[in-house]
């Protein structure tokens, strides 16, 4: 009972007479608990700091440095009124409320036709049927089995953040706007609160960075906002309680259809900042509301000099358009077609304003006529009366309307026309054809000349894609230590299941070459990118083509070489997988001929030594010689010749079966 009670209480056994020297050795093994009272000391004495890692500074993001942030946002959002307002407007003209937009509000009768929503749409549709797909390509042949394993899971880890649709929002608002942004971060909630990779859709004028820089990684400081519920906040962070509502920052808002009320909501605020450490960039978060720090990196002890990121960048990537100077913005599609839109839209209105009126038949009439009027206007009354002998249409005279000219209709026509022009949205890239172009190859090539702007800016977007592959594998190589199971798809389409860590990828330590110490090799990937999605016209001429190669013979292994030539001039998705096909058969055709020769070298011996056997080499020599032939692929008129001289080829069969029979039986021992 004293033992146990000395065990508990961390106090060594009394060296008595019944303590050996093992058990002397036994306690001394234990491990040293530091004393309480010891660490107590150092806090009361305010010497804290000596627990701390060396060069950390606590609490070094406070209500100082709060007042700092805020001017700088208050300053960034005043650089970006222009492209705030610009961004508002073109989301009316995308909605077709642009009237809202035009001086003239007169009129009654504002019709909006949509040519240019049309051709924002066909874009969308481009771009859609070429969703990006990434292949990781290792620099170093020791992280070929690095390249191979992230290959395969960053489709996975873009599956699991829903990548078509992120994609599909981010090129509407690069479509309408001129500029849609991704966000690539680390998420520590997700998967059940391991943490994984979050990839969304970022608001541009929910971020605010420096005026004047063109690119977002050179502003020294980056905000983004976003609006929660008061009650949300309060729940998630106690402190917070009775501070909000209060704030003095508003962030710029679209017109919504409905009703939207943020009085019961609050900004919270990420700010990301850069600080240079030791020659080394590191990126900071400080995340705070309502003049309350939620959270600082600079705070933490494990991250103040490593930043909260480890590749240095700020977690958003910008994919503009067209480019202005100045901004990592561009601007879009609107911005190009509004004015021919709005010149299409009011001699539309003029003309249907014509119209109406001269459908609606108006009359001058006097005031001494004869005509009852009130019967004259309702037309739903079969007699109208007139008073007099005169002639009642003395009393009423209709008013003429001049009709619209032809000029103001071809007006319109040409200002159509223009925009579709304008916008790369032709009768060919809609799939209309225009009279004397009936050929499918004709049409084909116009579609593909056509096309030029949209691949254009599908390849914009691919590189853009890289950044967020890399920025995708830094967070991979940051953060996931413990085991992930993936669930990819394997060669024969069915599916795997893989555990996943970043030993391969992450920094490892090697001796110097000359004995000064040790180097760090960090293993670097390449990108590249491909279609993951084909539109139709793109699989029919697949096809087509893989048709033509069998027509023409490429999978012969007697053409193999002859094939091969061929495949190095042409540029076509799969062409290697083509290409270790028609190599694979060139080997297998090579051995087979190899083990004929060697069959016949061996039927000359038997017929030799067993002369009852003569005609053995020249059946074996006649069966394989139409197997190993350069013309074994027949035609459809050589299948028929052959199957009309099957009789003959039956009767060869039953000759080589019985010298097959005899040579068994010669050969058997008796």
């Amino acid at each position: 009972m004293k033992n146990k009670l000395t065990k508990n209480n961390n106090i060594p056994p009394k060296n008595d007479d019944k303590t050996t020297v093992a058990d002397n050795k036994k306690t001394s093994k234990k491990p040293r608990i530091p004393d309480k009272s010891k660490v107590d000391e150092l806090y009361s004495a305010k010497k804290a700091e000596k627990l701390m890692p060396q060069g950390f500074i606590p609490n070094k993001v406070s209500g100082s440095s709060l007042d700092h942030a805020y001017s700088l946002l208050k300053a960034y959002k005043a650089g970006k009124a222009n492209l705030e307002k610009r961004i508002t407007e073109n989301e009316l003209w995308w909605k077709m409320r642009h009237w809202e937009q035009i001086r003239d509000r007169q009129r009654k009768y504002n019709p909006a036709s949509a040519w240019l929503f049309n051709s924002i749409a066909n874009k969308h549709a481009d771009v859609m049927d070429n969703t990006p797909e990434c292949v990781v390509l290792p620099r170093e042949s020791s992280d070929s089995n690095a390249a191979n394993q992230l290959t395969h899971i960053l489709p996975v880890i873009l599956e699991q953040n829903n990548f078509e649709e992120v994609y599909s929002d981010v090129w509407f608002d690069k479509l309408k706007g001129g500029t849609g942004v991704y966000g690539v971060f680390w998420d520590p909630s997700k998967s059940n609160g391991i943490g994984d990779i979050a990839l969304t859709r970022c608001d541009v004028l929910n971020i605010f960075w420096e005026p004047g820089v063109s690119n977002i990684q050179k502003s020294p400081n980056l905000f983004h906002v976003e609006l929660f519920n008061n009650d949300e906040l309060e729940a998630k962070y106690p402190s917070l309680h009775g501070k909000l509502g209060n704030s003095t920052f508003d962030i710029t808002k679209y017109c919504y259809d409905d009703s939207v009320d943020t009085s019961k909501k609050t900004p919270v605020i990420d700010w990301y900042y850069k600080v240079n450490l030791h020659g080394k960039t590191l990126v900071h978060l400080c995340k705070f509301c309502a003049d309350e720090v939620l959270y600082a990196s600079e705070n933490d002890p494990s991250l103040f000099d490593k930043g909260y990121y480890d590749h240095g960048l700020y977690p958003f990537v910008f994919d503009k358009l067209f480019t202005e100077q100045g901004t990592p913005c561009g601007f879009g599609y609107i911005d190009v077609m509004k004015d021919t839109q709005t010149q299409i839209d009011l001699m539309s209105a003029s003309v249907c304003e014509n119209i109406r009126m001269a459908s609606t038949v108006r009359y001058f009439a006097r005031d001494d006529g004869s005509v009852n009027e009130k019967e004259f206007a309702d037309w739903s009354n079969p007699i109208v009366h007139y008073t007099g002998s005169g002639n009642p249409n003395d009393s009423m005279i209709p008013i003429d309307v001049p009709n619209v000219s032809s000029i103001s209709v071809s007006f319109i026509n040409n200002k159509i026309n223009e925009l579709k022009e304008t916008s790369g949205n032709s009768d060919f890239n809609r799939g209309a054809t225009s009279s004397g172009v009936t050929a499918a190859s004709a049409i084909a090539a116009l579609q593909e000349a056509g096309s030029k702007l949209s691949r254009d800016m599908i390849k914009g977007s691919y590189r853009v894609f890289v950044s967020i592959n890399n920025i995708i594998i830094e967070l991979i190589r940051q953060f996931y230590d413990l085991p992930r199971c993936f669930r990819i798809c394997g060669e024969n389409g069915g599916f795997e299941f893989v555990s996943y860590t970043n030993n391969l990828i992450k920094p490892t330590s090697t001796p110097d070459e000359f004995g000064l110490g040790l180097s760090s090799r960090l293993p670097i990937f390449d990108i590249k990118v491909k279609a993951q999605k084909q539109s139709a016209f793109s699989a029919l001429s697949q096809n087509e083509l893989a048709k033509e190669f069998y027509r023409i013979g490429f999978f012969e292994p007697s053409r193999a070489e002859q094939a091969l030539a061929c495949l190095d001039m042409m540029e076509f998705e799969g062409k290697n997988i083509i290409a270790d096909k028609i190599n694979e058969k060139s080997t297998v055709f090579a051995t087979l001929n190899e083990l004929h020769n060697k069959l016949l070298e061996l039927s000359v011996i038997v017929e030799k030594d067993h002369p009852e056997l003569s005609g053995l080499t020249e059946s074996y020599r006649s069966k394989y010689a139409e197997a190993l032939s350069p013309t074994s692929v027949k035609t459809a008129p050589q299948m028929k010749a052959a199957s009309s001289g099957g009789g003959a080829k039956m009767r060869s069969q039953k000759l080589i079966e019985k010298a097959r029979s005899r040579a068994s039986q010669i050969a058997t021992p008796r």
